[in-house]
């Protein structure tokens, strides 16, 4: 059941007729000697963090270590609670939801790095916001992340998921690939649908700088981490409507990789370009080191 490519992942699913998640949990069972059962028991620990992270920084909003952030969620959750939301039910959700995890990691709570404490808040966001509002079971949950783990294994593999090598592309833009394609499972989607999904969630977010302001995985992450899902989610309502990404799987991987290499390294979370090089973002990192 192993698999180092999108493409002999696609095989093995259509010749065990199964979908990612299970060819997923099989890998793992088999790569380290687990149970099944003893499988789900570590991804279900992965669900609860996720859980609690969304909702801790919500009931208890607390500052970020370096003061950049902290409450901007709840201040969206009482905007959509007064009827005020433009996004609509699961994306104002979502957004709430990747937000909170945000603050929850920039404070030194426990979250689950998904592929990156950075990027953390997207799966979550995503897969929780579709839980609340169509009533999908832990189960049917935790066979998503099984998804999202799949395609975040591929491209730790065949790329990267750092924003230090390839930029926040790497990060937020791997994030929202995994969400997407888990999205797309939760829906019946087939494992050609997910992974068309997961590539054009990469495309859309491809030559994404990583510019955290003073360093610090606070801002702008947190309000990219809301476009990490609302990409997902627009990429899997393309796919499970039969629209194809145009560039397979595997070749999007390798172009993120490509362009992420190309990027200079003042963009690549040195904190020496883009927001973080701002007239407003070199006062914040001296407001936050020096006064």
């Amino acid at each position: 059941m192993d698999f180092n490519s999108g493409k002999s992942l696609l095989e093995i699913c259509e010749k065990e007729g199964l979908p990612i998640s299970a060819v997923m949990r099989k890998r793992e069972e088999f790569l380290m000697d687990m149970t099944s059962c003893a499988c789900d028991e570590k991804m279900k620990k992965a669900l609860e963090i996720m859980k609690n992270s969304v909702h801790e920084s919500l009931d208890h909003p607390v500052k970020s270590v370096g003061g950049l952030i902290g409450g901007e969620a709840e201040k969206i959750r009482q905007h959509r609670r007064e009827g005020k939301s433009i996004c609509g039910e699961v994306l104002s959700r979502a957004i709430v939801h990747a937000m909170a995890v945000l603050e929850l990691n920039a404070s030194m709570g426990l979250i689950v790095a998904a592929p990156t404490a950075g990027s953390s808040g997207v799966v979550p966001g995503l897969l929780l916001a579709l839980q609340e509002v169509y009533d999908f079971t832990d189960k049917q949950i935790l066979d998503s992340l099984y998804t999202a783990g799949a395609v975040g294994y591929l491209m730790m593999r065949n790329a990267s998921v750092a924003g230090a090598e390839a930029g926040c592309q790497a990060e937020v833009g791997a994030a929202s690939a995994m969400a997407a394609a888990a999205a797309v499972e939760l829906f019946g989607g087939d494992p050609s649908q997910c992974l068309s999904a997961a590539g054009m969630a990469l495309s859309n977010l491809l030559g994404l700088v990583c510019d955290p302001i003073a360093g610090l995985v606070e801002s702008p992450c947190q309000s990219r981490n809301a476009i990490g899902v609302s990409n997902a989610l627009t990429c899997a309502e393309m796919a499970l409507s039969e629209v194809k990404h145009l560039i397979p799987f595997d070749e999007m991987v390798d172009a993120m990789y490509r362009v992420g290499r190309r990027i200079p390294f003042e963009l690549r979370e040195t904190a020496l370009g883009g927001c973080a090089a701002t007239p407003t973002g070199c006062q914040k990192q001296c407001e936050i080191f020096f006064s």
